[in-house]
C-alpha cells in the first residue's frame, strides 16, 4: 500500500460560530468531534499521518481536545499558520493585517513535513467515507507524466446545503472525461422550498441542484508546494497593502492554473452526504446526522476501540 498523509486546516478556528471554537465542538455520543470522524475514515480508507494546520495560540486546547488522542492511532504532526509566516521582504508591508492568509498559505505551512502525497481537509466538514477511499486510491495510483495533475472530490451540491442561512460552494464545470475545466467560488448559496437560489441583491438565480461542487477536499503530490510558493510570492507582490482582507485561496490558486493549462485536475465523485457546522445552529443538525449514521451501523458507537 502507498503511502499519504491527510492535512487537516484547522487554523481558521473560531470564526463564525459565536465565541467556542466550532471545530472543537462533540457532535458524538462520547464527545467525538467531526474532525474524529475524518480521521476514522482516513485511516480506514489507508492514510498513515495526519497534519493539523492551527494557530500556535490554540496548540495546547488543541492537543486537550484531539491531537494527543490521535497520535496513539495515528502519525502525527503539526504546522502553525501564522500572520507573519511570509517572505522576508513582505513583513514590512501589511503592518494592519490581523488574519492569516488564506487556504493557499495554511498548505504551504506544510512543506516541511509532508513528503509523500496528501489529500487536504476542512476541520468543521464531514465528507463520508467514499470521499477519502476515492482519494487515497488515486494519490497512491501512478498517473501520466506531463504536466501536474491533482484531484479533487466533487459532490452534489444538493448533498452540501446548511438548513441555517447560505453557504459559499465552488461550482464546478466538469468535462465527460471527469476533469475539471473550471470553478466559480459562489457565494449566497441557499435552499427555497425545492429550489437552490443565490441571491445577489434583488435579484436571484437558480442553480442545478445536481452541479458538481468543491468542498475544499483536494489531493497533491509535493511538488505542489513548488507551485504554491511562487505563486504566494507573486500574490503577496500583487496584494496592496491596504488589502486587509485578501486571501491566497485554494480555489482561485487552482482556477488560475487551469486556465493557463499548467495543470489538470481529476474530479473524483461523491453521493455521501457532506455535513458541517457553519452556524451555530448547525451543531444540532450535525450532531442528529452523527446519531443517524452510528444506528445504520456506518461507525461504531466509540471510536477507536
Amino acid at each position: 500500500m502507498g503511502r499519504a498523509a491527510l492535512v487537516i486546516m484547522a487554523a481558521g478556528i473560531g470564526s463564525r460560530f459565536g465565541g467556542g471554537i466550532k471545530q472543537l465542538a462533540p457532535v458524538g455520543p462520547n464527545g467525538e468531534i467531526i474532525m474524529d470522524y475524518s480521521i476514522y475514515d482516513a485511516m480506514e480508507a489507508g492514510f498513515d499521518k495526519v497534519v493539523f494546520v492551527i494557530r500556535k495560540d490554540l496548540e495546547k486546547e488543541f492537543k486537550e481536545v484531539i491531537g494527543n488522542r490521535i497520535a496513539e492511532k495515528i502519525e502525527v504532526a503539526y504546522a502553525y499558520q501564522e500572520l507573519d509566516d511570509i517572505p522576508e521582504k513582505y513583513k514590512d508591508k501589511f503592518p494592519e493585517r490581523t488574519k492569516p492568509w488564506g487556504t493557499g498559505q495554511a498548505i504551504l505551512c506544510c512543506k516541511d513535513i509532508v513528503d509523500t502525497p496528501f489529500l487536504v481537509i476542512n476541520a468543521d466538514d464531514y465528507y463520508g467515507k467514499s470521499a477519502f477511499r476515492e482519494a487515497y486510491s488515486y494519490l497512491t495510483s501512478a498517473h501520466s507524466a506531463g504536466k501536474i495533475q491533482i484531484c479533487m472530490i466533487g459532490f452534489v451540491l444538493k448533498n452540501t446545503l446548511s438548513e441555517n442561512g447560505g453557504v459559499t460552494r465552488g461550482v464546478c464545470r466538469v468535462d465527460e472525461n471527469d476533469m475539471l475545466t473550471g470553478i466559480l467560488e459562489t457565494r449566497n448559496i441557499e435552499k427555497d422550498g425545492a429550489r437552490i437560489i443565490v441571491r445577489q441583491g434583488e435579484s436571484e438565480k437558480e442553480l442545478d441542484a445536481d452541479s458538481p461542487v468543491s468542498m475544499n477536499m483536494w489531493g497533491f503530490t509535493p511538488e505542489f508546494f513548488h507551485i504554491l510558493e511562487s505563486g504566494f510570492t507573486a500574490f503577496l507582490e500583487q496584494t496592496d497593502a491596504d488589502d486587509l482582507k485578501a486571501e491566497y485561496l485554494l480555489p482561485t490558486i487552482i482556477g488560475d492554473l487551469l486556465s493557463r493549462g499548467e495543470l489538470s485536475v481529476k474530479v473524483l465523485k461523491s453521493e455521501d452526504q457532506w455535513f458541517g457546522v457553519t452556524y451555530k445552529e448547525d451543531k444540532e443538525t450535525v450532531t442528529n446526522a452523527v446519531r443517524g449514521l452510528i444506528e445504520k451501523g456506518i461507525y461504531p458507537s466509540v471510536l477507536y476501540r
